[in-house]
């Protein structure tokens, strides 16, 4: 999800311009937008959102991997006893049960995606906008995103600080721990189902 997350910081904070056109002069900052993001409040609740709905879409993967896992068993305990009608029939049902797991799993990672990209996107939207602000008021020309930059200040240019007092968030101090929206655990930790095949006889 954090690359989810780097792809709408790319989209959203390529480039700034000012005045250069202008003045001729130039004046580059940089800033980390993930590290704004989790500064903001909506971030603790876009998280907790994220959070639950992956547990959602988790709980029903696994209890349809809990499913496959017993019909298997049952398939393997008594495949020797069964006719051949049956046996074809136990093992279409697994190899569609197979299916659907798999399906679903790409689905649930649809879904967590999609929901993070629309509740990043306002949030994206909100710091572009203080950024385009905070660059004019204060002379810049260019601003890159920290995820891009191979070396400059440290403090960058206090650009990154300067965009949270305009949106009215105090940083907190350095090194402390931070709360990103998007570490929401992945939807499909459960095992792949093709971890015990089914071989028809």
């Amino acid at each position: 999800m954090n690359k989810l997350k780097s792809l709408l910081v790319a989209a959203f904070l390529l480039v700034s311009v000012a005045s250069f056109a202008q003045t001729g002069t130039v004046k580059i900052g940089y800033t980390n937008a993930n590290y704004i993001i989790s500064q903001l409040p909506e971030s603790r609740q876009i998280e907790s959102d994220l959070k639950a709905h992956s547990s959602q879409l988790e709980k029903e993967l696994q209890n349809k991997y809990k499913t496959y896992q017993e019909k298997v068993e049952a398939y393997k305990k008594g495949a020797t006893g069964m006719t051949d009608v049956v046996r074809a029939d136990r093992e279409k049902e697994l190899t569609t049960l197979q299916a659907s797991i798999e399906e679903f799993q790409r689905n649930a990672d649809a879904s967590l995606q999609k929901k993070e990209q629309t509740a990043l996107e306002p949030v994206m939207g909100k710091i572009q906008k203080s950024i385009d602000k905070v660059a004019k008021e204060n002379g810049f020309t260019h601003i890159f995103t920290a995820e891009a930059l191979l070396f400059g200040p440290e403090d960058g240019n206090n650009f990154t600080d300067l965009v949270l007092k305009d949106l009215g968030v105090t940083p907190a101090p350095k090194g402390a721990a931070t709360s990103p929206a998007a570490s929401a655990a992945p939807a499909t930790s459960a095992p792949k189902p093709g971890a015990t095949p089914v071989k028809k006889k």
